[in-house]
């Protein structure tokens, strides 16, 4: 009895250790690159101790390294500092300076930034490429952002529809914003912080041509806060980049070239959402079984977002209706209704995990050759 109650305990517990592994082994990632581009997945709105986080910034360093980020910005608040009774620093570079000694010979890039802490308008805001965030504590808001240019700053509007500074949580431009966009201080607006997404700053994004962003905003551990161990996933930025360099990066983020992954929805302009998803999605069909016109068409998905997808074609399927879903790093066999054998025809279809305006959808069209 006791030899078989120690044989039980002894898989239950390799099962339990497999399983742990296999969830720290999944949660890195995965989106293919582009082309002409390297897709790097980001995350540059995270805090720690040194403004209002509740972690050491090696904890940040730690968590990008486990799922599987390129770039990390630690964006301290430069005026709100509730933690200065135990962790004064009035170097406000000194997060960033500690992370930097982690990040040495590893392959995570780590971006010099901090956060704008104001009142509505200009509400928060970061700065990213900054060479000194001590600089950037000036009185006048405006005057921050002119020095944050003075540094070669990308500036970025964060929770532009946060319900502290607005109580409807409707995106609105005020005529500071306005100024900031005419004098090109302000380079980019958050569509999605945390886990809060705005249609308005989609649209004002695509008006004003501010590039998008998503953040996680973390606070506390990334594994709390978006249930990661369980399938959930941070919003993050991926930016397509000539290189994987901090001026590529940088080039890219002020040419727009971004997409925003949160709740398994891809979000930006329609041109770099369409470039990911096509580099995503792969349509590889059988050879028509004889004396029928119904063929397999595998829809193929390299990419960690499960792709799903509304049927738009003129043919319709015989085991699915007209939305299916790609797993994530995974596929899904459909049988399409020809009504006669064909060499090649095309598959049309809306992602309706896509956004690439308020409430609009990406198309696509997968090319499909069963005689090949």
């Amino acid at each position: 009895m006791k030899a078989r109650l120690t044989l039980i305990l002894l898989l239950f517990s390799t099962a339990v250790f497999a399983q742990n592994h296999n969830h720290t082994f999944n949660r890195k990632i995965i989106f293919p690159n582009v082309p002409g581009y390297l897709t790097l997945k980001c995350d540059l709105h995270i805090h720690t101790v040194f403004s209002d986080g509740a972690v050491w910034p090696d904890i940040r360093v730690m968590e990008a390294e486990k799922d599987g980020l390129d770039v990390i910005s630690l964006t301290e608040h430069l005026e709100y500092q509730p933690h200065k009774a135990d962790i004064p620093h009035p170097n406000r570079n000194r997060s960033y300076e500690l992370a930097q000694k982690l990040v040495a010979n590893k392959p995570l890039m780590l971006v010099h930034g901090a956060e704008i802490t104001r009142s509505m308008p200009p509400g928060h805001n970061n700065a990213i490429f900054i060479k000194d965030a001590n600089k950037l504590l000036k009185d006048d808001a405006l005057e921050v952002f002119r020095e944050a240019r003075k540094q070669g700053a990308f500036t970025f509007w964060n929770h532009p529809n946060w319900l502290s500074q607005r109580a409807d949580g409707v995106t609105r431009l005020e005529k500071l914003h306005e100024q900031l966009i005419d004098e090109k201080l302000l380079n980019g607006i958050e569509v999605v912080n945390g886990k809060m997404y705005s249609d308005e700053a989609i649209a004002i994004a695509l008006e004003h041509n501010l590039t998008m962003i998503g953040t996680s905003d973390v606070h506390g551990l990334i594994d709390y806060e978006y249930d990661i161990p369980h399938g959930d996933h941070r919003p993050i930025t991926m930016v397509f980049a000539k290189d994987r360099t901090e001026d590529a990066l940088k080039e890219a983020l002020f040419a727009g070239r971004t997409a925003v992954w949160y709740k398994n929805t891809l979000i930006g302009k329609e041109e770099n959402i369409a470039a990911l998803v096509m580099a995503s999605l792969k349509a590889v069909p059988r050879a028509y079984p004889k004396d029928r016109q119904v063929v397999t068409v595998s829809l193929q998905n390299v990419s960690d977002a499960a792709m799903i997808l509304k049927n738009t074609s003129e043919f319709n399927f015989h085991g699915d209706s007209d939305v299916v879903t790609v797993p994530a790093q995974g596929k899904l066999d459909i049988q399409v209704k020809t009504l006669k054998q064909l060499d090649a025809f095309d598959l049309s279809f809306e992602v309706m995990n896509t956004v690439i305006a308020p409430q609009k959808h990406l198309h696509i069209m997968l090319s499909v050759k069963p005689g090949e």
